[in-house]
């Protein structure tokens, strides 16, 4: 508000009360109370009007100074409260801003300069669709597929007809927090990891190994799994409290007489594997079984890649409460890995879709 009196108007007033005049007709000429006379007169009494500028001076530099002051501990105090919060992204950016309008009623452009963030991605807003349907399918397929990841998520829904960039599903992939926890590894063995010769044609290398798991009452079983190495197709999974050397002649034979006999057959060094059962079968069969060298699992690489999906996918997530639940469930993942499981190594195709794309690529040539 501005003051009724200039400082050389007050002094001028007071040397007409020191020159002799009374003080009654001071104030009553200039239209102000004795009270506010002697207000003057004690702040002002004794100066002269260059006196008086030097102090409005002063005072207006204090008066400046104290508001710096009040405002840097105001921003010091904004710091010290968002201190907690993440500001990574534009939205936690917006919440830090709107929190310190909230709490300590500044402004938007104040809180802004504080936080050093533009007034403008704090105002905008998105224009981004409707993505509840998109979201709805990732969700749901996470939900039937647990242990898939954010590029798989993106092969199924893509199956199910939905076009999407892959960049906007991992966004809502980490937006609904479906990240999969990574499981601790197991030691391999060390030394020189030579590449495996791929096979170019199906029924030319099969690759077998055994799982073990346990039921629910302690009780423990095992799986023989046999994959083809050149359509990565699950053979069999058989799974049984014993597996001997005959029992897997036995397998084997049920296989090749469905599909035909391999030229060869990659195993480790198992008892069962190198019993007189398979030695026999082998010799009376003319089949190339190969052996891998001792503690050098990565010499038998699809096997064991389709063992960690199936103990990740299958044998990880579910109870089995008899045999026969299990050999039910593994029969279930067995023909929703051939015909319904996209595979990262085959193009994002199952098995089944990849056999079929190469036998009509031959019709076609």
């Amino acid at each position: 508000m501005k003051a009724r009196f200039t400082d050389e108007q007050i002094i001028a007033m007071i040397k007409e009360q020191e020159s002799g005049e009374k003080t009654a007709d001071v104030c009553r000429r200039h239209g102000i109370s004795s009270a506010t006379f002697y207000k003057y007169k004690s702040k002002y009494g004794g100066m002269e009007p260059s006196d008086a500028k030097r102090l409005r001076a002063l005072e207006d530099e204090n008066g400046k100074l104290k508001k710096l002051l009040a405002e840097q501990l105001l921003d010091n105090a904004m710091l010290r409260d968002i201190n907690f919060k993440k500001m990574v992204t534009p939205v936690g950016k917006r919440k830090a801003v709107a929190h310190l309008m909230d709490v300590h009623q500044v402004s938007q452009r104040r809180a802004c300069d504080v936080l050093q963030v533009g007034r403008s991605s704090v105002r905008y807003l998105s224009r981004r669709g409707d993505d509840v349907e998109l979201s709805d399918a990732i969700k749901r397929v996470s939900r039937e597929r647990r242990r898939f990841g954010c590029r798989r998520v993106h092969v199924m829904i893509a199956r199910e007809g939905f076009v999407v960039n892959h960049k906007k599903v991992r966004r809502i992939y980490t937006e609904e927090k479906l990240q999969v926890r990574r499981r601790g590894g197991r030691k391999r063995a060390l030394g020189t990891r030579k590449p495996m010769v791929l096979p170019d044609e199906p029924n030319q290398r099969w690759s077998l190994d055994f799982v073990s798991d346990a039921l629910t009452d302690g009780r423990r079983f095992r799986i023989l799994a046999v994959v083809d190495d050149y359509s990565r197709e699950n053979l069999a999974l058989v799974a049984d409290t014993s597996l001997s050397g005959h029992r897997v002649v036995r397998e084997l034979d049920r296989i090749i007489a469905e599909r035909g006999m391999p030229k060869t057959i990659v195993s480790d060094n198992g008892t069962e594997l190198t019993s007189m059962a398979i030695l026999k079968w082998v010799q009376d069969t003319g089949i190339d079984w190969h052996y891998i060298a001792p503690g050098k699992p990565q010499q038998n690489g699809f096997i064991e890649s389709f063992n960690g999906k199936l103990r990740d996918e299958c044998l990880n997530e579910t109870l089995f409460g008899t045999l026969a639940d299990a050999r039910e469930t593994l029969e279930e993942w067995k023909e929703d890995y051939n015909w319904r499981r996209p595979h990262s190594a085959l193009g994002n195709l199952t098995p089944m879709e990849f056999l079929q794309r190469k036998v009509m690529d031959k019709m076609a040539a």
